[in-house]
């Protein structure tokens, strides 16, 4: 069917798609998947709009619709007038402008040429930009056949069907790279307890996360960076690390075009501020700033008192017991200054590691840890509890903007970075480093009690990023 054809179809249904009264029920679904993808106040681009009725849903701060249909686009004009609506056909669509968020919901089986429409997208984006594309499975193409029949679905002309190696192939030759990738909704009609418990707990399951009929690709487009100005801050929350102060001023490189240590002391009794003071004056070529904790406890409320006084636009979390050794650093400062990731996870479990360095049962549970990330989060985390994280200020900023959503109880930080940067669809790698033994002091880590901290969280990842 030409594009012609296609665009007289939709015209010529557009009143009847208007007050048309079927099954609303996978209309609300798809707002719920967008909704927990995208925060309001976005900049947001919806290709295919349709009425408009999803690009409201989400309130954005600038929302524009483009459709090719010019009658729905009236429809949609009158339902929405807070919006803009342009009646163009994506192949053609111009404008200057770049979004937050560029949606394509249920439209690549219209589309004549779906590379020259990513391609033509790409140019919409800056470097923050997600594109979301979703589709339907092809294994459900003879069930939407019979719904449109009995008028549970508003009926489609000869669509594009597309595997999600298709979509994930095209998306990469336009210069996009998936990030994450979810299959959603077994059951598309409203059945009371059958529907949720389908849609929200077995359609994440393994064994049926293949019959879904719902794909949904989270990518971000390919950009050539620019890092000769980027600076860099490196926070160390420390506590009765005396002996490990002054190897960690020798030891770390600097980066980009400024680097600067920033300590946290949480309320030591061995000396160590003191002697963050002296090794400071000892090394005034790194300008350092040391301050302590005060009333706030734990690692997570140091590293979180660190960033919100760092100046520079690449964070970093380095462990003041120095089991990983600063000299790695600038791995992970080129990993996000190439935009290879766009926040960059220390992994211990990939090279062997020194004896001493993590006791069977730590091994075990971030082993376990991992596997239960890699699940929940949708992107390949083998080692949470590494300490050091690396990180745009700006991608932090807007984690820390959104942390209210999964509440604050985090005791070392770790999780509530991870699972802030999951849930703007951050770009996670996995850098593998050698893990060493400490050489000073004592860990902070309760085994038992902080295990079943950790476990906890794991429930609230559960409830807000998968089963929603």
């Amino acid at each position: 069917m030409n594009r012609n054809t296609t665009r007289e179809h939709y015209d010529r249904i557009a009143a009847n798609r208007a007050n048309w009264r079927g099954n609303r029920f996978f209309q609300r679904e798809t707002e719920y998947l967008y909704t927990g993808l995208i925060p309001e106040g976005a900049s947001i681009l919806q290709v295919g709009c349709g009425l408009g009725d999803l690009l409201a849903a989400l309130k954005p701060v600038r929302g524009v619709g483009v459709d090719f249909s010019s009658k729905t686009i009236e429809f949609a004009r009158q339902r929405h007038p807070r919006l803009e609506f342009i009646c163009s056909d994506i192949h053609e669509f111009q404008s200057g402008e770049k979004f937050d968020y560029i949606v394509v919901s249920s439209v690549l089986g219209d589309l004549d040429d779906i590379q020259a429409c990513f391609e033509r997208l790409r140019a919409r984006c800056h470097s923050r930009t997600r594109l979301i594309v979703d589709y339907y499975s092809m294994l459900w193409q003879p069930l939407w056949n019979m719904a449109e029949k009995l008028n549970w679905k508003t009926p489609q002309p000869l669509q594009n069907w597309l595997r999600t190696e298709d979509v994930i192939n095209l998306l990469q030759i336009a210069g996009f790279e998936p990030v994450v990738h979810k299959r959603r909704h077994l059951c598309p009609l409203n059945i009371p307890l059958l529907a949720p418990f389908c849609n929200r707990i077995l359609a994440h399951m393994p064994l049926f996360q293949n019959l879904c009929f719902g794909n949904c690709i989270v990518a971000r487009p390919i950009m050539r960076p620019e890092t000769a100005n980027l600076t860099c801050s490196v926070i160390v929350p420390c506590r009765n690390e005396k002996g490990n102060i002054a190897r960690i001023f020798k030891q770390t490189p600097p980066m980009g075009a400024h680097t600067e240590l920033i300590f946290i002391d949480g309320n030591s009794t061995d000396g160590t501020l003191e002697e963050i003071e002296r090794q400071a004056r000892a090394n005034p070529q790194w300008n350092a700033a040391f301050f302590s904790q005060g009333a706030g406890t734990g690692k997570g409320d140091a590293v979180r008192q660190g960033f919100a006084r760092a100046k520079g636009d690449v964070l970093m979390i380095l462990d003041a017991d120095l089991t990983m050794p600063a000299q790695n650093l600038p791995k992970f400062f080129q990993c996000l200054a190439d935009e290879r990731a766009e926040f960059v996870n220390g992994s211990r479990l990939v090279y062997p590691m020194e004896k001493q360095a993590m006791r069977f049962l730590n091994l075990l549970a971030n082993w376990s840890f991992g596997r239960m990330f890699t699940w929940l989060l949708g992107q390949t985390i083998r080692d949470t509890l590494c300490g050091t994280k690396v990180l745009l200020r700006k991608d932090y900023e807007r984690i820390a903007a959104g942390r209210a959503y999964f509440g604050d109880f985090d005791p070392f930080g770790d999780f509530d970075l991870l699972f802030g940067a999951a849930k703007l669809n951050l770009k996670i790698v996995d850098l593998p480093i050698r893990y060493k033994e400490r050489t000073y002091g004592t860990t902070n880590i309760r085994r038992f009690y902080h295990g079943w901290q950790l476990l906890k969280m794991c429930g609230v990842a559960l409830v807000k990023l998968k089963l929603r």
